[in-house]
């Protein structure tokens, strides 16, 4: 707000004339960037595929239909497939975070250096998709459904141990005074004043964490992780799209059947 005398009186203005040149300024460089970086996207554009996408779209849409049934008989051991990759994976990933997740934690790190690593070790983990980790792993140790397993294992652990360490800094210290009081040991402590408080929420972030997780491991099978995907990159690569319709239903009643499951767990749990 800037007030400007006159030889009729101060004059109000809402801004200097400075900072609204800073304003015309900063707006300007905007639109430059934005005009900057559509051109950089149309010079690697066919637009005359684009004005074609809506007829190729109904065109691949029209050869879906109907779905082929008959495949599924090939689809029921991909999709425990997936399950299993999704529920061993986050299992392993809560064992390892937890440790992570207490040396992260501000009041129950040995000290600084130590909870540095471990929020290293959550950065680094939340930082890779879990597709990147599964083509890694594919090239490491090959295909399968073990490279899923190891690719949401190193994906979740970043995720668990982040919002459980967050959970371990806002526990109630008078409880674990209380128990320290008592003579306790530093296990004790843990085990009767610190474990009690964050078991909710260790419990639901399992549950929700699986529930993520048996989303993205059906689509590791794209990279040769195992799993549906599998089955969805052979069906487009050969471009039987009654079967990839079918794929998708199945992608879908999974993926509703965990939010169910997880959504029910989590009730009973809270």
């Amino acid at each position: 707000m800037a007030v400007i005398d006159s030889t009729d009186g101060p004059i109000w203005r809402r801004r200097t004339t400075g900072k609204q040149l800073a304003i015309w300024c900063g707006w300007l460089v905007g639109v430059a960037i934005v005009v900057y970086c559509f051109k950089l996207i149309s010079d690697k554009t066919i637009w005359m595929f684009v004005l074609d996408s809506g007829i190729q779209a109904a065109d691949m849409a029209s050869r879906m239909v109907p779905p082929k049934w008959s495949y599924m008989d090939n689809l029921w051991r991909p999709v425990w497939d997936t399950i299993n990759i999704a529920t061993t994976g986050t299992m392993i990933a809560l064992v390892l975070a937890v440790p992570v997740a207490f040396l992260a934690a501000s009041n129950t790190t040995p000290h600084k250096s130590v909870r540095a690593v471990a929020l290293f070790i959550i950065v680094s983990s939340r930082s890779i998709n879990s597709l990147i980790w599964a083509l890694m792993l594919v090239a490491i140790i090959g295909p399968g459904t073990l490279a899923g397993i190891i690719a949401i294992a190193l994906r979740s652990i970043g995720f668990c141990a982040k919002l459980l360490y967050e959970a371990i800094e806002e526990i109630d210290v008078k409880q674990v005074e209380a128990v320290e009081a008592t003579g306790a040991t530093g296990a004790q402590k843990l085990a009767y004043g610190i474990a009690p408080q964050i078991m909710p929420t260790f419990a639901g972030i399992s549950v929700f964490r699986w529930d993520i997780n048996i989303r993205e491991s059906t689509v590791l099978g794209l990279v040769g992780a195992g799993g549906i995907g599998l089955q969805l990159d052979a069906s487009i690569s050969t471009l039987a799209w009654t079967q990839v319709s079918l794929i998708l239903l199945v992608i879908l009643g999974t993926v509703i059947v965990s939010e169910w499951v997880s959504a029910k767990v989590r009730h009973a749990i809270i």
